[in-house]
């Protein structure tokens, strides 16, 4: 009789913690799924480009409130050696610039314009940037990404 009564003091002990752990797990689901806990707000703006070209600065403009934008990326040749035809491609956007020349070492803004983002959001985004190596003439493409707020600009 004494071993029941143990047994049914350690279950109600386990149930107690268990509703408790089950409380606090559905609280923190709520909360993610209503988008408190949305790590986007509270993560900053980011550049990040494969090996060879440094992004040293960005950003994402919206112009005339809807839909019409662009997104500029200013890039460093790291590479170790001359590039040409460089241009930039990103999502979202249908149309870019392209540079002629850029030397080892220097930097050069690249515009994707056309871009169907709306102020106040967050653009997230792939950025490619093709470039022709002047030694050999070999066309490559690097990739990365865009992580920033649109901010609103007037014409």
């Amino acid at each position: 009789m004494e071993l029941v009564k143990k047994s049914q003091a350690a279950l109600e002990f386990i149930m107690t913690y268990g509703w408790a752990i089950l409380v606090v797990l559905v609280a923190i689901g709520a909360l993610a799924y209503f988008g408190v806990l949305s790590p986007d707000k509270f993560l900053p703006s980011r550049c990040t480009l494969s090996a060879g070209l440094a992004c040293m600065d960005h950003a994402a403009t919206n112009f005339l409130g809807i839909g019409f934008g662009e997104v500029i990326v200013v890039i460093k040749n790291s590479l170790g050696y001359d590039i040409k035809s460089v241009s930039i491609s990103a999502t979202k956007c249908s149309s870019s610039t392209t540079t002629s020349l850029l030397k080892n070492g220097d930097r050069v803004t690249l515009t994707a314009s056309d871009c169907n983002i709306n102020s106040g959001e967050r653009y997230s985004g792939q950025v490619n940037i093709t470039y022709t190596n002047v030694d050999s003439g070999i066309t490559h493409t690097l990739s990365g990404n865009i992580v920033t707020k649109v901010r609103s600009e007037i014409i």
